[in-house]
């Protein structure tokens, strides 16, 4: 088998709801990259990356050009086992992990499909049947988040990620963490998120103002080092995002002490290849993992679920629909969410895949 044309096309995934983070991130109208791996047999495999503006080193108009610079590698590869054309691809282009997450996903699923076996198969075996999910609630007024959290409750939600900061006031934000941490109750999952977008001094203020709480603070501050002076300091534990990215930071954060949970998402890593490698590092430091990605659809989703289904359920802390939570679906059989969970595809590969027609005529072929 050879790869024998790359297709690209540029889809906009619209928020069913504005979206509004710390630092004026806002997720409403993003554009996600949809990348076609074609082959001599007939076989085509599907990958997709969605960057946030002004989140991560990426965008999604860099893609195209950087699988420009790849395709003398790619074209006329064998895509079976995609770490040795992955390896291949890095000796090539150094860096640029968001572009080449669309590729190693597209192998993946290619690999799959020639096993026929579901993704999970190939990534480690079936662990769980389908995985708890967690809901993440819009940094809007405190009395709206904890709405949207009795509402995500009634449909079986059990984990609520808390949007903090997008009006830079630590009061606010501390409300906002009592209010959703007393809609929900005792029980559920309940933690704060500003997405780099605070001061070690607001956020533990925030922390100690709402340290008789069950909760827990994600990425306040943008270092490693500043998340873990806001650990000691408040006592509560932390969840690490956008500061672990490598096997090196991964080993930072634990070292550090702040690193209780991680979230291990696919196009920060580069693909399913150094994600496989980064939940297994996080199997032994002990931290509980959320296994998702920036944002997209469905094939990102399925690709994401595959991961988490072959992760210990006890070290799995959840998963995240992308889809449902944006239009138009790429694939409407996708999966979704039933009672706060959701299960993988069960076809070969991702199991998912798009429709040609609706994507129309693509915006970069190469062959």
């Amino acid at each position: 088998m050879k790869l024998t044309r790359i297709s690209i096309w540029h889809v906009p995934l619209t928020s069913h709801q504005a979206y509004y983070m710390a630092d004026g991130k806002t997720c409403d109208t993003v554009e996600t990259v949809v990348l076609a791996l074609e082959t001599n047999t007939g076989l085509t495999g599907w990958g997709e990356v969605c960057p946030i503006p002004h989140y991560l080193p990426a965008y999604a108009r860099g893609v195209a050009p950087a699988v420009t610079e790849m395709a003398p590698v790619l074209l006329g590869a064998e895509p079976v086992g995609p770490e040795a054309l992955m390896a291949r691809l890095d000796r090539h282009l150094h860096g640029h992990v968001y572009a080449k997450s669309a590729v190693d996903i597209a192998l993946w699923d290619l690999t799959g499909q020639v096993a026929g076996l579901p993704l999970y198969a190939l990534l480690g075996g079936r662990q769980a049947r389908d995985m708890p999910l967690y809901h993440s609630i819009t940094c809007i007024a405190p009395d709206d988040m904890a709405r949207i959290a009795r509402e995500a409750q009634a449909q079986g939600i059990t984990q609520f990620q808390v949007k903090l900061g997008a009006d830079s006031d630590w009061q606010v934000d501390a409300a906002r963490l009592r209010l959703v941490r007393e809609a929900v109750g005792d029980g559920p999952l309940v933690y704060g998120d500003w997405n780099c977008g605070t001061t070690s001094l607001d956020a533990t203020r925030v922390g100690r103002a709402v340290a008789d709480l069950d909760v827990m603070l994600e990425q306040p501050c943008a270092t490693i080092e500043d998340c873990a002076r806001v650990r000691a300091a408040t006592g509560l534990p932390m969840k690490l995002d956008e500061s672990a990215h490598d096997t090196a930071s991964l080993l930072a954060g634990h070292a550090q002490g702040c690193m209780d949970a991680v979230a291990v998402k696919l196009s920060k890593f580069g693909g399913l290849s150094p994600a496989r490698r980064a939940r297994d590092l996080c199997l032994h430091l002990g931290a509980k993992m959320c296994v998702e990605d920036t944002w997209g659809s469905d094939i990102t989703t399925a690709a994401l679920l595959h991961l988490g289904a072959s992760t210990d359920p006890a070290r799995l802390m959840n998963v995240c629909d992308l889809s449902g939570y944006v239009a138009p679906r790429l694939a409407p059989e996708g999966p979704v969410r039933k009672a706060g969970r959701i299960a993988p595809p069960e076809g070969a590969g991702l199991g998912v895949a798009p429709d040609r027609a609706s994507l129309g005529e693509p915006d970069l072929v190469l062959e």
